[in-house]
């Protein structure tokens, strides 16, 4: 049975190149670049691009057919809306991987992906479909300045 999803990328540390016969030779030199760029591909990319939306590598398989996830980092100085401009039609789900981070020009603290209530003492958000939401909650420390990254993935 050939489930995709039970795949694992790996790549092989050694290979056997034909000497003899330049057909097979470059039959193997293909299989094996194949072979690279779908392992390198399958990765996570570490690309965090401001105002930009990034390709993050990896595949979601939801609806069996593959899906691609997207990242993008968000700046805020204060609680609030963040207008995220994305068109939530061509999403099939906000990432539970959506976090942040923010100072109070001294601690760093996490902002939580959680709810449109606010929560005591927490820095929370939640996305509308144009808006990243801040909460603080009674008692969270002031904002200096963060960052959140929202992350989706794409319909089918």
């Amino acid at each position: 049975m050939n489930n995709t999803i039970s795949n694992v990328s790996y790549l092989r540390t050694s290979r056997s190149f034909p000497t003899e016969d330049v057909r097979q030779l470059s039959v193997e030199l293909n299989k094996s670049y194949i072979d690279i760029a779908n392992v390198v591909n399958a990765r996570i990319i570490g690309i965090f691009e401001l105002n930009r939306a990034n390709v993050t590598g990896e595949s979601w398989f939801f609806k069996t057919v593959r899906q691609q996830s997207q990242r993008q980092v968000f700046t805020f100085t204060a609680i609030g809306n963040i207008p995220h401009g994305l068109n939530l039609s061509t999403i099939y789900q906000i990432s539970p991987r959506s976090y942040g981070s923010f100072t109070d020009g001294t601690n760093w603290y996490g902002v939580i992906y959680a709810s449109n209530v606010a929560i005591a003492g927490q820095l929370t958000f939640y996305v509308t479909p144009t808006n990243i939401v801040v909460l603080a909650g009674a008692g969270a420390p002031t904002i200096t300045n963060g960052t959140i990254v929202l992350e989706w993935i794409n319909n089918p």
